[in-house]
């Protein structure tokens, strides 16, 4: 009678934790997309099957195309009750909107920091002509 129901305990105990392994396996997750430019990161989400969404911004100074991403996380919208809709798969974006770097008019990362460090160099060796190749 014991062993009965010390497996009876056991398998009503086993029976949330395998509900939870499994159902991981069923959820895909998107691209990930952080420190993409907004434009680029939408065409990749759009492509594996995700829809972008802005859900906050920092800074007014880019157009969204050219804003980065900060943060994603997933969402699927489910449809409304009694309707024949289906799920949608939403990645929720957020995104800095400010200039790459600070300047005297417009905000942005801090020559200090190591991201305005990393933009300055990067703004730097794009605006820098390439040397010309040998005549010969």
């Amino acid at each position: 009678m014991n062993s009965r129901i010390l497996g009876v305990a056991a398998i009503a105990a086993a029976a949330p934790a395998m509900s939870l392994v499994f159902s991981g396996l069923a959820q895909a997750s998107s691209p990930n997309v952080v420190g993409q430019k907004y434009g680029d990161a939408s065409t990749t989400l759009s492509g594996a099957g995700y829809t972008p969404v802005v859900r906050t911004t920092v800074g007014d100074r880019l157009a969204w195309s050219d804003c980065v991403v900060t943060n994603q996380v997933d969402h699927t919208e489910q449809p409304a009750p009694n309707s024949s809709g289906s799920a949608v798969n939403q990645t929720l974006v957020s995104l800095n909107c400010d200039a790459a770097v600070a300047s005297a008019k417009a905000p942005g990362n801090s020559l200090g920091s190591p991201e305005g460090r990393a933009a300055a160099a990067a703004a730097k060796t794009s605006t820098t002509p390439a040397p010309a190749a040998p005549a010969g």
